[in-house]
């Protein structure tokens, strides 16, 4: 069985912090970085949520 996956490219508000990501289920986590599941991550840390590339 193969398993595919997606970059993705997301930011802050201000456009100021890139975070790349890679993930086979980009609709559970988007959502993930949006609620800050992981409060002491990276994207949690910089308030990257806006998506820019997939």
């Amino acid at each position: 069985m193969q398993l595919g996956g997606t970059v993705y490219i997301l930011t802050n508000v201000h456009n100021e912090v890139l975070y790349i990501g890679v993930t086979s289920d980009m609709f559970t986590r988007i959502p993930e970085h949006i609620n800050k599941v992981y409060p002491k991550s990276f994207t949690s840390k910089y308030n990257c949520y806006k998506l820019v590339y997939y």
